[in-house]
C-alpha cells in the first residue's frame, strides 16, 4: 500500500484536506469563532481571552485584538467549542510588534476534559518558534474535543495570542483516515536492552519483532527475547514522526506468555531513558499465548519512537511481533 499522507490545501478560498493522491474533502470553517473563551487569571490586564477568537489576525497589542497574560507560572488560554469536534488543525497568530519568542514552548491541547481547566488533555502539537506577526498552522490526526487549550509551561512566562483558529473534519473523514492507517514498523530499526544469552541468542534479535511475521514460536526465528534483568525494554525507531492511533503486540505461544504481562507502551520523540520518558499510550495487562492484542492510545499520539518497557526485577521481555498503525506527521 502506498504511504498515506494528510495535506491541507486551499482551493478557491476553501480549506481542503487531501487524503492520498485521489481523494479530497473540505474541512470546517473556523469553529473557534463561536466558542466561549477563558484564560489564566490576570489581575493586571483582566480577561482578554475573547480577543483571540474575534476573527482578526492583526498582530499588534495596540490594535486591541490580542490576548495578553502577564508574567506567571504556566499561563494558559482556552476556547470551549459549541460541541465536540474531530479537530485536525489549529492555527495561531503570533504577536508582531515585539517579543515573538514568548510563544516558544507553548502546548496545544485538545480533549473533552476540564480537569485542571483543560490542561490535562492530550498535547496535539507544540510551538517551537514563530516569526513575529505570522500565522502558523499546526496539523495533526483527527482528535475529538470540545476544549482547545494553549498552555505555556514554565515560571514567569507571558502568553500573548493574537488569533487562534480551530478546524475540524466530519466523522466520515475520520473513518477514512483510520481505515487508511498502515503498519509503519517494518521500515524502522529495532533495538532492545539485551539479548538472551542462552542457546537461542541468535534467534532473539530485536529486529525479529518487526519482520511482518506473527509466528509465535521463538525457535522459528521470528521473535525476540531479552536476558533476565531489571526493567528490560524494546524499542523501534520509525525514522520519522508519525501520528499513531494503535499498537498491536503478538505474544509468544510456545511458552512464557506471562513474560509480556505489565508491559508499558511509550510513544514520543525523546530518547531520554531509552524512550521510557515518553508519554504512555497504554499498559498491557494480558495477551493470550500466541495471541495478538491491539491497543488504542487514549487520543492520537505523535512520535518517532515506540518503546515497550517491562518494569520490575528479574524480568524477561519476549515479543513475536510489534505493529504500529499511524500516518506520517507533516
Amino acid at each position: 500500500m502506498a504511504e498515506f499522507q494528510v495535506r491541507m490545501i486551499t482551493v478557491a478560498g476553501m480549506l481542503i484536506i487531501s487524503v492520498g493522491p485521489c481523494m479530497a474533502y473540505q474541512i470546517s470553517g473556523n469553529v473557534a469563532l463561536k466558542g466561549v473563551t477563558h484564560q489564566s487569571v490576570d489581575l493586571l490586564n483582566g480577561n482578554t481571552a475573547f480577543k483571540a477568537v474575534d476573527g482578526n489576525r492583526a498582530a499588534s497589542l495596540s490594535n486591541d485584538t490580542c490576548t495578553n497574560i502577564t508574567a506567571k507560572s504556566n499561563p494558559w488560554w482556552r476556547v470551549t467549542l459549541q460541541k465536540p469536534y474531530q479537530i485536525v488543525m489549529v492555527s495561531i497568530t503570533n504577536q508582531g510588534d515585539c517579543c515573538a519568542d514568548r510563544i516558544s514552548g507553548a502546548e496545544i491541547r485538545v480533549g473533552n476534559s476540564l480537569v485542571d481547566d483543560g490542561n490535562q488533555n492530550q498535547v496535539v502539537a507544540s510551538v517551537y518558534s514563530m516569526l513575529p506577526g505570522k500565522t502558523q498552522k499546526f496539523k495533526f490526526s483527527p482528535m475529538e474535543g470540545q476544549y482547545v487549550n494553549v498552555r505555556l509551561p514554565g515560571a514567569d512566562r507571558i502568553l500573548t495570542l493574537c488569533e487562534v483558529e480551530v478546524y475540524a473534519v466530519s466523522e466520515d473523514m475520520v473513518a477514512l483516515i483510520e481505515s487508511e492507517q498502515i503498519n509503519v514498523a517494518p521500515n524502522g530499526r529495532a533495538t532492545q536492552s539485551s539479548v538472551n544469552r542462552g542457546s537461542t541468542a541468535c534467534l532473539s534479535l530485536a529486529q525479529n519483532a518487526i519482520d511482518g511475521n506473527r509466528q509465535y514460536d521463538l525457535l522459528k526465528g521470528s521473535c525476540t527475547q531479552t536476558d533476565t534483568e531489571s526493567n528490560p525494554w524494546w524499542r523501534v525507531d520509525l525514522m520519522k514522526t508519525y501520528t499513531i492511533a494503535s499498537v498491536a503486540l503478538t505474544n509468544r505461544g510456545d511458552c512464557c506468555s506471562e513474560q509480556l504481562n505489565g508491559v508499558v507502551i511509550h510513544i514520543g520523540d525523546s530518547l531520554e531513558s531509552e524512550g521510557r520518558a515518553n508519554p504512555v499510550c497504554v499498559k498491557v495487562s494480558f495477551i493470550p499465548a500466541g495471541g495478538t492484542g491491539t491497543f488504542r492510545c487514549h487520543g492520537a499520539f505523535q512520535g518517532r519512537y515506540v518503546t515497550l518497557a517491562l518494569p520490575g526485577e528479574n524480568r524477561t521481555l519476549s515479543l513475536c511481533e510489534v505493529e504500529v498503525f499511524g500516518i506520517p506527521t507533516e
